[in-house]
């Protein structure tokens, strides 16, 4: 019982949750992004114009930050770097796709771009591609 009371942890309970917190949000969003990737077509000219880009190149990059940073994130490679594009991803799709409703459609949105604030903070921890190659 003191053990669950108690704020102090160890390094290896550290990276342990850092590890989890990598693959729970990179696999859970990868998944959002494949699914993106395999509808590309009908999507292209349903999808959200954002800033003037266009529908095809606003999805492009969803599908980039979704599905190809959610990988870099899952292995740890380059993983605060890879966290920026899926927070800024997360935070468009709060604001202009749900209406910034952080408590009904947004939340999943809001969720995923802390998990991905907390990995640029905190970064990867020791087991990953990053924390092997000693960045």
């Amino acid at each position: 019982m003191k053990k669950l009371l108690t704020t102090k942890y160890s390094a290896g309970a550290f990276n342990a949750a850092m590890l989890l917190l990598r693959i729970g949000s990179g696999v859970l969003i990868m998944n959002h992004g494949y699914g993106k990737l395999m509808k590309f077509g009908s999507l292209q000219d349903k999808f959200m114009n954002f800033l003037g880009l266009g529908s095809t190149l606003s999805l492009s990059l969803v599908i980039f930050a979704e599905f190809f940073c959610g990988m870099f994130i899952i292995l740890g490679l380059f993983t605060r770097l890879a966290a920026i594009p899926l927070i800024i991803a997360m935070g468009v799709a709060l604001i202009k796709a749900h209406n910034t409703d952080f408590f009904g459609e947004g939340e999943a949105a809001a969720l995923y771009m802390i998990a991905f604030m907390v990995l640029l903070i905190i970064g990867p921890g020791k087991v990953s591609v990053d924390g092997m190659i000693g960045k």
